[in-house]
């Protein structure tokens, strides 16, 4: 009896080693499968961390019980390189200096969440916004690019840009917003000290979210470069799907609230690589150095990362530690907030701001043009 409880022990933990290490190496197959075609495989791409944490708990297992059988993960995880080298920062975990240096070009990228206080109050006991504001002002960026940025035309309610202009030293700004009639609006905006050349944007076949692809072309000296901000689609989570996900995890009706969930999944998984492939056309047509700064929606390990990115250096990635969290909710493996820098440019030093205002954090990155541009 004993010993066929340890075969049977044995063969279960090969076998289910094995059952993790093949669904692990198809997670890392997402950010070449366009999800228009091969919509299922993005669920594997957001479960990438917990099938990365799984086979390197098997090969450590093995490496005790069998070392064998952990050549298996071992070789896993170097087929796996490239994707557990766009999802973990491997840099020392070094503090940002704010004081710049000669040539600096400072960039801000937040999803601010319309501020969460759009009409203006006397809540003394939350000003949010506010406080929204003071880490703004202390970031000292010479480029801004704000997504779902809420602006009015009603003096009842918050007029950020006219704020942010005159009381930060911002001259220059290029704001994306749908005319609906109204007097509040909420787009993408780019903020700049230094003189906006030339600006565009390019909408987003519908029935995306209105935020649209935007660019800046800004003078800096006697160099010229490119700045691309965009909010690209969102699962657009309310209250119910979140109540959905939380009956999941107590295990209450787990298949009709999968269904909700992965129907949401699927659509944004979709209408985010038409936007990722329409950003990456815009990027490779730029005749300038390349700056990105937004919110993809998506985490490293998808096609729509690999797309936008492209061979731009990310600044997390070169000069941040860890699993660099951008969205504070659902996941604490959810990076979805980028910079992304042009080769000619060297990044310098990059920080996350962790502070729970917007439902995002706030990423910063100094870069510094390596040779004159064109």
């Amino acid at each position: 009896m004993p010993r066929r409880f340890r075969l049977f022990t044995k063969r279960f933990f090969i076998y289910t080693h094995f059952i993790v290490v093949f669904f692990f190496l198809l997670s890392c197959l997402v950010p070449f499968l366009n999800p228009q075609k091969w919509w299922w495989i993005t669920f594997l791409g957001l479960g990438f961390p917990i099938l990365l944490a799984l086979v390197v708990l098997f090969m450590f297992f093995w490496l005790v019980a069998k070392p064998g059988y952990a050549v298996v993960s071992a070789l896993a995880l170097l087929i796996a390189f490239k994707n557990i080298n766009v999802f973990f920062a491997f840099n020392s975990p070094d503090s940002f200096t704010y004081k710049k240096g000669p040539d600096t070009i400072r960039i801000a990228s937040w999803n601010v969440a319309r501020f969460i206080e759009m009409k203006r109050n006397n809540n003394k006991g939350s000003q949010i916004r506010l406080k929204m504001m003071e880490l703004i002002q202390q970031q000292d960026a010479d480029i801004l690019c704000f997504q779902e940025f809420f602006n009015s035309l009603d003096s009842a309610w918050y007029q950020n840009i006219n704020y942010i202009s005159e009381n930060f030293n911002y001259p220059y700004w290029f704001y994306s917003h749908d005319v609906d009639g109204d007097q509040h609006f909420t787009g993408t905006i780019i903020f700049s000290r230094y003189r906006i050349i030339d600006s565009g944007l390019v909408r987003y076949p519908r029935p995306t979210l209105p935020e649209a692809l935007m660019h800046v072309d800004i003078k800096i000296n006697d160099d010229t470069i490119r700045v691309l901000s965009t909010h690209l689609q969102s699962l657009q989570f309310g209250k119910s799907e979140y109540q959905r996900i939380n009956e999941i995890k107590i295990g209450d009706s787990v298949l009709d609230n999968s269904k909700t969930i992965f129907s949401k999944v699927r659509q944004g998984s979709a209408l985010r690589s038409i936007q990722a492939d329409m950003v990456k056309q815009l990027i490779n047509d730029s005749p300038y150095p390349v700056l990105f700064g937004g919110d993809l929606n998506d985490v490293p390990n998808s096609y729509t990362y690999f797309t936008v990115r492209g061979d731009r250096q990310d600044a997390f990635l070169k000069k941040g530690f860890g699993i660099g969290r951008t969205f504070s909710g659902l996941s604490p493996t959810l990076r979805i907030d980028y910079i992304f820098a042009d080769k000619r440019f060297k990044v310098l030093q990059f920080t996350r701001l962790v502070k729970n205002l917007s439902d995002h954090y706030m990423v910063v990155a100094d870069v510094k043009l390596k040779t004159p541009g064109p």
